[in-house]
């Protein structure tokens, strides 16, 4: 009775503490992150919390248990110490041997999403097909011709290129999310593809979903409409490795990225593994809540820069190889100094080149190939570099091109620097990452910042904006 009692007693101190906790708090940031909290035992001066992930107790334990502990001491000076510990809701299968059992209609429902997600239904593919296929036939595979021996590898894709070879290799995630990023064309899907072929080929029996975002949405919504989104969470949180490409896409989309957060913390918690592709990294991605944002860069973020001169020239021989054709080296040479933004343009570049050849009759040679590309190397011709836009930002301030890189902070250095690193972000496909090593080595914050502080000048102050229109047209010009 006595046990009882203290209990009764412990539940009204909670009820008290939540009470203040919500009062303190936003609505959002009390429902995610404190409203799932549950009491444990208490022993000794030592109170225990509950929550359902281990990424919410690693959340709630850096950012409120000073918090939590404060309230609970205001309430009983007793609780000398406060521990948060996982403790995962207990998920009931839906069954109609279930439905109406009234044990189960009275217990209390777990204020997240379960962590352990029901077997995904085997439906669609005939029955004579083996089962692990259906998630192929839910969204299609990948394209046969990126493996990871089709992927050329150079000094600047060689670190991603390790990281999918490891995901792919391993049996359990040594690191996730696995993040891959960088810009249009660099061969960001193609490592993508490459892992799925790769796990597919080792171990045939694990379920792989291969989907883009924009994919994950359009499904998202049409379960909300069709008022199944049950099905929807069995599909998608009952694989083994789950690979989103062109995670950007969800930035801005709040539903979505809700059910998005759900379905990763679900996965993470089984120990399943995610891999995600974007055009930015998780730090530089607008739209998105800090929570998803922290979930993001959890595991590994894997940078794919821009490429080099050698990891063109390589790329064509590689393609050339496969396709047998004959180009003469002078070409394509030619090719990997003038096209250097992106990998998928420099394919083309050559398959134009091949094709004409093959078509019109004629040998394949510099002036060939000058002739045929005519409007691509136009093109290239035109594309800013950050050493372009730094030179005339800096005679447009009459300041020195080395204060581009050096640490001084003088508004009359700093402000330039920032105009130039403005220019870099909105003219160019490099990351905020990469636009900072062009400056002095400086960190992609930093460019965060000079990018926010200038379209606020713009706004405010009429000669920086001015300024800065009448460079661009100067750069574009």
């Amino acid at each position: 009775m006595a046990d009882h009692i203290f209990r009764g007693t412990l539940e009204a101190q909670w009820a008290r503490v939540q009470e203040r906790l919500q009062a303190e708090v936003s609505e959002k940031a009390y429902s995610t992150w404190l409203a799932p909290l549950t009491l444990g035992d208490y022993r000794e001066g030592r109170l225990r919390l509950a929550l359902p992930t281990r990424f919410m107790r690693d959340w709630v334990s850096s950012h409120y248990v000073d918090r939590l502990r404060a309230l609970w001491q205001r309430e009983n000076p007793s609780v000398r110490t406060l521990e948060i510990v996982v403790q995962p809701p207990i998920v009931v299968r839906r069954g109609p041997e279930i439905a109406d059992s009234p044990s189960i209609a009275a217990s209390p429902r777990p204020a997240v999403q379960p962590v352990v997600a029901p077997p995904m239904p085997r439906t669609g593919p005939p029955a004579s097909r083996t089962p692990e296929r259906s998630y192929d036939d839910l969204l299609g595979q990948p394209d046969a011709r990126f493996t990871f021996d089709g992927f050329v590898v150079g000094k600047s894709n060689e670190f991603a290129y390790a990281a999918a070879r490891r995901v792919a290799e391993s049996e359990t995630p040594t690191f996730n999310p696995l993040f891959l990023y960088g810009g249009v064309g660099l061969g960001k899907t193609h490592l993508m593809h490459a892992i799925w072929h790769a796990i597919r080929e080792r171990e045939p029996q694990r379920r792989v979903l291969y989907l883009s975002a924009e994919t994950f949405v359009n499904r998202f919504i049409q379960a909300l409409r069709a008022k199944n989104t049950i099905s929807f969470k069995e599909q998608f949180r009952g694989v083994d490795v789950l690979m989103v490409d062109d995670v950007q896409f969800i930035c801005g989309k709040d539903t979505s990225q809700e059910e998005f957060f759900h379905t990763f913390n679900a996965l993470v918690d089984q120990h399943k593994q995610i891999v995600l592709s974007s055009d930015k990294a998780p730090q530089e991605l607008d739209g998105i809540e800090d929570r998803m944002r922290s979930r993001l860069s959890h595991g590994l973020v894997a940078d794919i820069h821009a490429t080099t001169y050698e990891l063109r020239l390589g790329i064509l021989h590689s393609k050339i190889e496969r396709s047998k054709a004959k180009v003469p080296e002078r070409v394509l040479e030619f090719l990997a100094h003038k096209i250097a933004s992106n990998v998928r343009e420099l394919e083309g570049a050559l398959n134009r080149v091949i094709a004409h050849a093959t078509l019109v009759g004629r040998e394949t040679n510099l002036e060939t190939a000058q002739e045929v590309l005519h409007d691509v190397l136009r093109a290239a011709d035109r594309r800013i570099s950050i050493e372009e836009i730094q030179l005339r930002v800096s005679q447009h301030y009459n300041i020195k091109i080395s204060e581009m890189h050096s640490p001084r902070r003088s508004r009359s250095v700093a402000r330039p620097r920032q105009v130039a690193m403005y220019l870099a972000k909105i003219l160019t496909q490099c990351s905020l990452p990469q636009i900072g090593r062009k400056f002095g080595n400086r960190d992609h914050t930093t460019v965060m910042h000079a990018v926010r502080k200038i379209e606020e000048l713009k706004v405010t102050d009429g000669a920086i904006g001015e300024d800065v229109e009448l460079l661009k047209k100067l750069l574009q010009g």
